[in-house]
Parts: structure tokens; C-alpha cells; sequence
């Protein structure tokens, strides 16, 4: 059975065009506690498959993890990285024995797969995609294999900008056979705009976050997909130069959002600083605690010390208090002193 034909048992499912997998079944809001309680969700996700006895140290060479170092049974993430350091695939990853299971957002699968086998080369590495379906958690998984995201801890070789929201973030994704997925009561689901809700509470980036210039720094990514010490790879030159030396350009956001208005905010509503356009909205929710939240990505420069506005796309302006995940301050951790300019010291006149 399918992720799809799952969805069409459960019972008031609203689902999404794009995935067939209920976006909610009736209370997006309440369905926040029942996750929270122990709900499940199915989620969109691509599934590869990766093994062969060069599996663990090949991807470690091209993406931006430790993967060589991961444990049997341990989870982490990944990101492949074009040349100038910018975002191009997410992977969660989960190894078992000398094999990767590989969890990508639905839609990215193929495309990765393509650029997989393009970069094997002679290694001995098997790439699969079996059919599975994966379903999201906040609670205990319901089986194994289990993906256990990291977040908001720091991952060894990791680093982190900003502080933690605050907000309980304890999720899991269990990869299941049809079967097992079947075996589930239809009762037990929820839809993905609850995950989502508590997703952006704890400031967890995602793929929606990500756009064609965005680099890990921006979105704190570092904290869990990066290793800052293992060997080279591609895009690596510039985690290191923005990291140590420089700055990211832009930096995520949590959006408090005034409701009174009813501006219903949605992704890529922009973002002001007075008249200015500092960045845009990447996701919404309503909360089943802070009520209207977002998460958005601005210009570095943009005032880290006032209350935002965002355009909503039926015309109103929702005021929006933000909440720093990633400081104007972050990067230049290693950058040296300034010295004064050659011939920029003053000498003292000399004696008549």
C-alpha cells in the first residue's frame, strides 16, 4: 500500500493535490496536541537506499556531514553543496550496518539519484528506492529503522549561532514496508500542517527555507548538517571563509504575527523594515500555544532590535515581532584584528 492509499482511509482527510497526504483531518490546531500525545503523520518523502563497502567514506567526501564517523543505528543529516557553497539536496540520513537509508523531500529524489550516480565513479556503492512509507512522529516511533532528527542539539563538528527557541522539537521519521504502514489504525493520523506548526515553533529549518542562493550559515545549519573540521568537499571553501571570516548575507527569522488583523500570511509574503523590503516569509502556521507564527529569511542588515511588517497577499499588513535565530553578529568567529591602513597613523610634527 502507498502513502496515498493510506490517506484515502483515514477518516476527514483534507489532502494536498501535490503529495495525495492529508494536510489536516479536521483541526490542524488541536491535531498539534494529538502529535504531540503520540499522532503520526505521513509524510512526503523520496527514499534511497545506499550500500557497498565504499558507502560511508564516498558520500562523506562529497556532502558536508561526518558520515564516515556515523554509528550503526545512528541518525544525522547531510547537505550537497553546489561549488560556491549554496544549499542543492537535504539528506536525512540513517545508517544501518554498511547501508544509508536516505529520507529526501518528495519530489528531490530523482534528481539526487541522478547526481549519486554521476559522482560513484568506480566506488562500490549500490543506490535503491524501494518502496516504503515514511511516517513522521513527535512521540515514540512506531517501528524501526527510525531517522531521529538532531535538532536543536549541536552535532560533533557542529556549531550554532543563535539559541534555541525554546519550543519542543523531538521528532522521528520511521521507514515502513507497506505492510507495516497497513497494520496502523487510520485514527492514528494527523496532517502535515500540525508537524509543520511545531516545526517552525523550534525554528527547524527545512527545505522550505531554502531557495537558489541559500547557504547553511543563514538558517543555522550548521548546528546539525556540517562538520567543520572533516575533509574537503564541495562548497566546503565557502562554509569555511563565511564562517570564519566573513558573514552569512541573510539570516532566519521567527515571526511572532499580530492576528487581529485576520492577514492571512503565507510563503513568500515580504518582509518590511518600515518601507524597506528586508527578505520574505518561507513558512506559516497557527500555533496551538504562540498562535500566528512564521518563519521568513532577511538581509543581514535588516533591524534585529524592532518589530517587522508583513505584506500579506490579500493587501494587509501584519505586524510581526521577531525572534532572532541567527544573529547579525553570526560568522567572524576566527577573523583576525583590523590593522590600521599603511600610512594611516599619525606622526607627530616635527621640533621647529
Amino acid at each position: 500500500m502507498t502513502a496515498p492509499e493510506l490517506a484515502s482511509r483515514i477518516p476527514d482527510a483534507v489532502l494536498d493535490e501535490a503529495s495525495g497526504l492529508p494536510l489536516h483531518v479536521g483541526n490542524p490546531v488541536a491535531e498539534q496536541r494529538r502529535l504531540l500525545a503520540g499522532g503520526l503523520v505521513l509524510l512526503p518523502r523520496d527514499v534511497l537506499r545506499l550500500s557497498g563497502p565504499d558507502t560511508l567514506p564516498w558520500l562523506d567526501s562529497i556532502t558536508s556531514q561526518a558520515v564516515e564517523q556515523l554509528d550503526d543505528g545512528a541518525s544525522t543529516e547531510t547537505l550537497v553543496l553546489s561549488p560556491v557553497g549554496r544549499i542543492e539536496h537535504v539528506l536525512r540520513l540513517l545508517r544501518e550496518g554498511d547501508a544509508l537509508w536516505v529520507l529526501v523531500d518528495a519530489g528531490t529524489g530523482d534528481a539526487l539519484e541522478t547526481w549519486l550516480t554521476r559522482m560513484r565513479f568506480y566506488k562500490q556503492v549500490e543506490i535503491e528506492r524501494p518502496e516504503v512509507v515514511v511516517v513522521g512522529t513527535a512521540g515514540v516511533a512506531p517501528l524501526a529503522p527510525t531517522w531521529v532528527d538532531g535538532w536543536p542539539e549541536v552535532s560533533p563538528g557542529g556549531a550554532r549561532y543563535g539559541e534555541p527557541t525554546g519550543e519542543p522539537w523531538a521528532w522521528s521519521e520511521a521507514i515502513l514496508t507497506p505492510d507495516q504502514a497497513a497494520a496502523i489504525a487510520p485514527d492514528r493520523f494527523v496532517g502535515s500542517l500540525a508537524a509543520d506548526a511545531l516545526r517552525i515553533a523550534a525554528g527547524r529549518p527545512s527545505l522550505a527555507e531554502v531557495d537558489d542562493r541559500t547557504i547553511p550559515h543563514e538558517l543555522d545549519w550548521l548546528t546539525t548538517a556540517v562538520h567543520l573540521s572533516k575533509g574537503c568537499y564541495r562548497g566546503q571553501e565557502t562554509v569555511a571563509k563565511v564562517h570564519n571570516l566573513g558573514a552569512p548575507p541573510r539570516r532566519i527569522v521567527l515571526l511572532h504575527l499580530d492576528g487581529s488583523e485576520n492577514g492571512q500570511v503565507a510563503a513568500g509574503d515580504q518582509v518590511l523594515a518600515g518601507d524597506q523590503a528586508v527578505g520574505q516569509v518561507t513558512s506559516s502556521a497557527v500555533h496551538h500555544e504562540l498562535g500566528p507564527i512564521a518563519l521568513a529569511v532577511v538581509k543581514r542588515s535588516a533591524p534585529a532590535d524592532g518589530d517587522l511588517v508583513v505584506t500579506a497577499a490579500d493587501g494587509i499588513a501584519v505586524a510581526a515581532a521577531q525572534q532572532l535565530l541567527v544573529p547579525p553578529s553570526a560568522g567572524h568567529v576566527n577573523r583576525p584584528p583590523r590593522l590600521p591602513r599603511l600610512g594611516a597613523v599619525k606622526r607627530p610634527a616635527p621640533t621647529p
